[in-house]
């Protein structure tokens, strides 16, 4: 070969090697910089929402990564899907996405979102079931709970246990009613078996019926123990119960009178007016919580057969009809000062118009 032939051989090969190298450094910088973006799309604020207000997302059990990311993207809480799927498979998070409802604020990172889901962090939903409202109560507040599907029908008096429950959206109303159910019997077969073995009665069923009258007779947690005792020793001595609630109950099945009750009413003759009847009414007034169920299965050792009202909230105990006569003098004394007073200011109302 000749030299000129030689020197033209290696200028094209520089020429080639260099155009190489260029294209080379040209494709790192490109990948640099594309990694550069992914990593801003991925560590930088996400995309705002109108308002600025959370975006929510509802990720199905069973979903894949595809899916997911094509839910984050529709809903606009990520700006790309493909970008999800990578960072999520680089990182490792992809196998541990969890479903649920999620919410997000508006900007959130990608970063942010996929670790929400990968740690489960889904949106709580609760339902509160008050202590003492009557099963026909409980079904319509779970009726309600815009978050929850399906019927739930309405279960059999005291079967379930007033509290708050968290509840997924989309969750069936009957299977949560049935979690409720499952909770008081765990808890009252936890409670029977630890229960004063002097009891009279004999039965759990009885258990929860004492204790659904216990529930209505007083708000104050503290005092339920010691209306149970009353209860219970009239129980054992063959004295009616005498609770106004399960008056109430057998006129209007727990739904408010909306005056106080009268002559009339009580004497009323139903299964449940304990004024009327001697020992247990049939059944619950009430879904009693777990103080009152508690008190009635293992209660303080007392001689006290009456309470009444004392006037600011709590009731005073007795345990001679004489002294709960003068209980009642006393309340009477306090209704009738109040009356006064109100019948003053009335009247004072009255003579500066």
């Amino acid at each position: 070969m000749s030299p000129m032939n030689q020197a033209g051989g290696l200028s094209l090969r520089r020429r080639l090697l260099v155009t190489l190298f260029s294209a080379g450094v040209t494709l790192i910088a490109a990948l640099m910089l594309f990694g550069v973006y992914v990593l801003w799309l991925y560590q930088g604020p996400g995309p705002a929402t109108k308002d600025h207000q959370p975006v929510n997302v509802e990720l199905r059990k069973g979903a894949g990564l595809p899916e997911i990311a094509a839910s984050l993207e529709r809903s606009g809480a990520v700006k790309s899907s493909a970008i999800f799927i990578t960072v999520a498979q680089v990182t490792g998070k992809a196998r541990g996405l969890k479903a649920g409802e999620y919410e997000f604020p508006s900007g959130a990172s990608m970063a942010q979102i996929l670790e929400q889901i990968h740690k489960g962090r889904v949106v709580r939903h609760q339902v509160t079931i008050p202590e003492g409202v009557t099963s026909e109560m409980a079904a319509e507040i779970l009726a309600k709970a815009p978050e929850l599907t399906g019927v739930a029908p309405v279960p059999p008096e005291g079967s379930i246990l007033p509290e708050t429950y968290e509840v997924r959206r989309g969750e069936d109303r009957a299977a949560v009613l049935q979690r409720m159910m499952d909770a008081r019997d765990k808890l009252l077969a936890q409670l029977w078996e630890h229960r004063r073995a002097d009891l009279p009665f004999k039965t759990m069923d009885e258990a929860v019926t004492l204790a659904s009258i216990v529930e209505k007779e007083t708000a104050l947690g503290e005092e339920r123990p010691r209306v149970a005792a009353v209860f219970l020793n009239r129980l054992e001595q063959g004295i009616r119960l005498g609770s106004d609630p399960t008056i109430i109950y057998g006129l209007t099945r727990g739904r408010p009178l909306g005056h106080g009750i009268r002559m009339s009413e009580l004497q009323s003759v139903t299964p449940y007016n304990t004024y009327q009847i001697t020992g247990l009414p049939p059944g619950p007034i009430c879904n009693p919580g777990r103080a009152a169920l508690a008190a009635v299965l293992d209660p303080p050792r007392t001689t006290e057969l009456y309470f009444v009202a004392n006037g600011s909230g709590g009731h005073s105990f007795a345990s001679t009809l004489e002294e709960h006569e003068r209980n009642v003098e006393h309340l009477r004394a306090l209704e009738r000062a109040g009356k006064a007073r109100h019948d003053a200011a009335a009247s004072g109302l009255a003579g500066g118009q």
